[in-house]
């Protein structure tokens, strides 16, 4: 992959020199447009397909090197399967597949955004150039010795050859939005502990100000004196204070009801007292992935200039064990009033959720609250990674997000909630205790959360399989995809935006 990706759009023409990219469908057909471009090369197509077993199925690659009468240095053609009714996730895909294919010394290319039914509207060719972005990112600040094959990677200017140029244009700009705030996530969760502690989180969720977001931290004197003790609770064996940062985008009508999201960001978690293993706890630098998409998110809304006011707040903690750690057995009181019996500290987010769900709730009156927290392991045992567990009290809000998580890929499924469920976290000492045992543990957790949101319509997305050590696919190649950005996104723009 190359160092780094320009973006361009510009008319379907023949380009005179790189990388020529087209795209045929699963009988090897290709658009009028591309057809003109090629030439003579389109009939070569089938013989050179049949050679490399090429079959047109999506995502598929033949590469053509120096193609004859083309003046480019080689042609890749990239399969898209059955063109009929391919969706915007599946351009994503088809831009991220294309960007896959740059050389990582960099140079020209071209992509002709044509189909056998015809050249691709301008929102499919602004998904095209999304995915080609979102393949495009990498982490590597932190690397100091580069491979000789690192040093030699160069700028790769991909230009996307449309129907439409300027409607292309426009359409990406709302996309890139939403890519730039995937990519924010991603950067936040990659980032080290060392770097990415509670105060340098919170700094870093006070950049979307020039983004006309208002963002207000919370620091400790704050939070004691709204009563925030399950939060203040998880974060007082760290040398790193804790935080909530709450940020507010109004693009909607003044005054008008917002929509809210919550997020976890416990920055480092060691399970405190009831410590981890040390086996993969590298990782736990990644639990704050919640707070991260909440971040991301509003970014997004704020880059496209979303038309809803929306509320994002994200509990900053260091779960870590020392002489002022909170202990299994110690009774908290949260800002709710209610009280928690601590009976595990490795289950610590769920108490960071409780104060931040209460106080947004109570603050704002929001239409709806959704939070996101890498919350427990044993979600993925009952879903593995390529589904997020989806907790709710809502039905319409629940049938929106699964819909949203079909159109964007960022899939989730929905789990049970209930009384038999509620009452395995009563306890004898407190109004209830932070974990109920092995079975069922995700769906307990999130019982516990439902007692902080009231009546208000509410869901929980667990990502703990989705946001870390993330499935590699053709749109993202990160420790972390940044996932639920593009989820939520999706979610506003269909359902909640003016």
């Amino acid at each position: 992959m190359a160092k780094e990706l320009k973006l361009g759009f510009a008319p379907l023409r023949a380009p005179s020199k790189g990388i020529l990219i087209v795209f045929c469908d699963d009988s090897l057909k290709v658009g009028a447009a591309t057809r003109k471009i090629l030439g003579d090369v389109a009939d070569q197509l089938p013989a050179a397909a049949a050679a490399d077993h090429f079959t047109g199925k999506s995502g598929a690659v033949l590469d053509i090197v120096l193609p004859t009468d083309l003046k480019v240095g080689r042609l890749t053609v990239i399969g898209a399967g059955k063109t009929e009714g391919l969706k915007s996730k599946d351009f994503l895909k088809l831009g991220g597949v294309a960007a896959g294919k740059l050389p990582s010394a960099g140079g020209e290319a071209m992509v002709a955004a044509d189909l056998p039914d015809g050249p691709m509207n301008p929102d499919a060719v602004a998904d095209l150039a999304a995915g080609a972005t979102l393949r495009a990112y990498r982490f590597d600040r932190y690397k100091t010795r580069k491979k000789e094959d690192e040093e030699k990677q160069g700028t790769a200017d991909l230009t996307f050859a449309t129907a439409s140029p300027t409607a292309a244009a426009r359409s990406w700009r709302a996309r890139q939005a939403v890519a730039d705030g995937v990519m924010l996530a991603r950067d936040l969760i990659n980032e080290p502990p060392n770097i990415l502690f509670p105060e340098e989180f919170a700094r870093r969720a006070t950049r979307l100000r020039k983004l006309g977001v208002v963002v207000e931290v919370l620091d400790v004197p704050a939070m004691k004196r709204l009563g925030m003790g399950a939060l203040l609770g998880v974060g007082q064996g760290s040398v790193h204070e804790s935080r909530v940062a709450v940020m507010r985008w109004n693009g909607g009508r003044r005054g008008a009801t917002p929509v809210a999201f919550v997020g976890k960001g416990v920055c480092f978690d060691t399970g405190g007292i009831s410590i981890k293993t040390a086996g993969g706890m590298e990782d736990m630098k990644g639990v704050m992935a919640g707070a991260a998409c909440v971040v991301g998110l509003m970014h997004a809304l704020a880059a496209r200039e979303a038309k809803v006011n929306a509320v994002g707040a994200i509990g900053l903690v260091e779960n870590m064990p020392d002489g002022n750690s909170y202990r299994p057995g110690d009774i908290l009181k949260t800002m709710s009033g209610q009280t928690i019996e601590i009976v595990n500290t490795d289950a610590e987010g769920r108490l960071v959720l409780a104060d931040v769900l209460h106080y947004v709730n109570t603050k704002y009156k929001p239409k709806f609250i959704i939070d996101l927290a890498t919350l427990t392991g044993a979600i993925m045992v009952a879903l593995g990674q390529e589904h997020a567990g989806l907790f709710s009290n809502d039905e319409e809000l629940s049938s929106r997000l699964l819909a949203a998580g079909e159109a964007t890929g960022e899939r989730v499924w929905r789990m049970p909630l209930g009384p038999e469920y509620d009452k395995q976290i009563d306890s004898k000492f407190a109004d209830m205790k932070n974990a109920a045992g092995r079975h069922g543990g995700a769906i307990t957790a999130a019982q516990l959360l439902a007692r902080f949101v009231a009546k208000t319509p509410w869901a929980h997305l667990d990502i703990a399989g989705t946001a870390l050590g993330s499935p590699q696919s053709e749109i993202n190649r990160s420790w972390s995809s940044g996932w639920g950005v593009r989820l939520l996104d999706h979610l506003v723009a269909e359902h909640y935006e003016a």
